[in-house]
This record gives structure tokens, sequence and C-alpha cells, in this order.
């Protein structure tokens, strides 16, 4: 029997794409204590408290939801349109604190936990980069340890930051590993680049299992290999994507708190994230839109784009 379909995006045929209330893809907005037959729900959470150097990051769910008026219904390339699929909506911005960390952590969490038990599959925009923490432990609660790809310009597994603060935007997958959310032989970092604070600063992270492929390997491998390889080592149990938008060169998304040149360009990662298909993608999000730093709108365009990407993939897997 076909799955009834409740939830249908704006027409931008008929109602223009600056009008009406913005919402991710222009779905509708639906409230967690009513969000029933929904398949997958969009979230924001404008949260960055882990940010150590450039703020701004908690801005990037509102400007990615007008970005996102731009994306159509139907994937060509993967000949996806994910609105018949499955029901999509926009279930809003997980409550946040952003004058406690460690209550905006809990509330986080709190917040995907009835999104999980809902048994809807969470897509989500940040907010900076300690957002997939929480997003983490909820779901590890209802799958088990994750397999996880993660698209960055940085391994975010350092260990603390002044003077031992333990939870930053630099340290949530060491944690996650650390809380047995994450499984490290089954973790998979694409296009790290950029100085270190040491020459040990990935050690810790091989030690546990962890692969890393430097934005060097991609460039001299193939992104075909790359992703191959990632698909293989993550396998077909329940994995998380989670994409830093710092992964692409800043000529492309300048718009982000810790810009690393020498990266992707904006087809690369398309296509990368359209070579994931086929696997068990519980969750996934996008983070580090800063729109401070980017007035023309255009990193948050990105986000947007890759946030559909991941929906059709994530559609095509539920359906």
């Amino acid at each position: 029997m076909s799955k009834q379909i409740k939830y249908q995006p704006l027409p931008s045929e008929n109602i223009p794409r600056y009008a009406d209330i913005a919402t991710f893809m222009r779905l509708p907005h639906v409230d967690i204590a009513n969000a029933d037959q929904v398949d997958i729900g969009l979230i924001g959470v404008p949260w960055d408290s882990g940010t150590t150097n450039r703020p701004g990051a908690r801005h990037g769910p509102r400007q990615v939801r007008d970005m996102s008026a731009l994306m159509r219904r139907y994937h060509p390339v993967l000949d996806i349109s994910p609105y018949e699929l499955v029901n999509c909506v926009d279930l809003g911005d997980s409550p946040v604190n952003p004058i406690n960390l460690n209550d905006a952590l809990a509330g986080i969490e709190r917040f995907y936990g009835q999104v999980i038990d809902k048994q809807i599959t969470p897509l989500s925009c940040g907010g900076d980069h300690l957002t997939s923490l929480p997003i983490l432990r909820a779901l590890a609660k209802r799958h088990g340890p994750l397999g996880m790809v993660q698209f960055d310009a940085h391994t975010d597994t350092w260990d603390s930051y002044f003077g031992g603060n333990k939870f930053t935007h630099g340290t949530p997958f060491k944690r996650a590993i650390e809380e047995g959310v994450l499984d490290p032989k089954r973790y998979v970092q694409i296009g790290i680049r950029g100085g270190l604070y040491d020459k040990n600063d990935f050690q810790w992270q091989q030690q546990q299992g962890v692969t890393m492929f430097s934005i060097d390997d991609c460039f001299s491998q193939g992104l075909d290999q790359i992703l191959e390889q990632a698909n293989q080592i993550i396998g077909n149990d329940a994995s998380y994507v989670t994409f830093d938008i710092d992964c692409l060169d800043p000529v492309f998304a300048p718009g982000t708190g810790t810009p690393e040149i020498g990266g992707f360009n904006s087809y690369d990662v398309q296509k990368m994230i359209r070579l994931l298909r086929g696997r068990n993608i519980v969750g996934a999000d996008m983070v580090e839109v800063s729109p401070p730093f980017d007035s023309s709108g255009g990193t948050a365009l990105i986000g947007a784009t890759v946030l559909f990407e991941l929906l059709c993939i994530m559609a095509e897997n539920l359906s």
C-alpha cells in the first residue's frame, strides 16, 4: 500500500518565493506535539555557544530557511521528488539557552528525544558544530552507537579549550566517542585540512580507529573512490551525516566562523552527498553557516542546497 502524503511545499508557480512565512523548503510548519504521520522533520538549532572565535551561527537557521525558498521539488540527477515519497515538515527550532551551555545541551537532547519517539528522522540546521552532540546522544538511545560521515575542514575531536572546557564546537566528536554514542570504527572524516595546534593532534582519533581523508587525499584519489571507501566503512547499519559548511573553500562559502582555504567547491559537495545514496541514514545535519560573515546569502544558499541533497537520499531510504 502506498504511503499517504499529507504535506507539500508551497507551490512557487502560484505563490512567490518571497511570500508567506519562511520555513525550510517552504514546507508546512508543524509543532512536534502535533507531528503525526511525519517521516522527516527539518529542524533549526539556532545556537552557537560552543563557538571559540567568530560567533554568528545562531543566525544560520533563519537565513537558511529564507534561502531554501529557492529549492524546487524534483532532483533531476537522482530522479527523486522527496515530497512524493515521504511526509516532510518543518518542526521549527529546538529550544536553546544562549547563556547556559549545559542547559542548552540537555534541552536539545530532550527535544530530539521527542522527535525520535515519534519515529521522525531529523534533518537539522545549526548552529555551531557542538549542536551535533546532543542530537547524536538522542539518536543513540534508539539505534545504539552510530556510524558517521563528517564533511569538514576540521576533525572536531580535540579535547578541551580555555582552561579545560570540554564542550566546544571543536570537541563534540571526542565526547561522542567517549560517551559511546559514536562508533569510531564506523566514523569517516572527509576534507580535513589547515594548520594544527600540535603534530600529534590526530593521534587520539587514530588510536580509536577513526578514518580520516584529508583534502589532499580527496583530490589525489578522487571523490568517487573516497566515498566508495566511506560507504564500505559505515556499512548498512544506522549512520549519521554531519556537514560543516567550512568543508567548502571560503571562496564559495565565506559565511562561516572558521574558514580554511583549499577546500571543496559547491559541486564537489553535491556529488559527495549523492554518492551516499542507499546508506541507512537515521539523521543528518548541516552546521556553521554564519550570516554575519556573508551578507549576500550565498553561503546559506549552499547550506539549503546541501539540506535538499540530504533530504532526497534520506527520503528514498525511508520510502
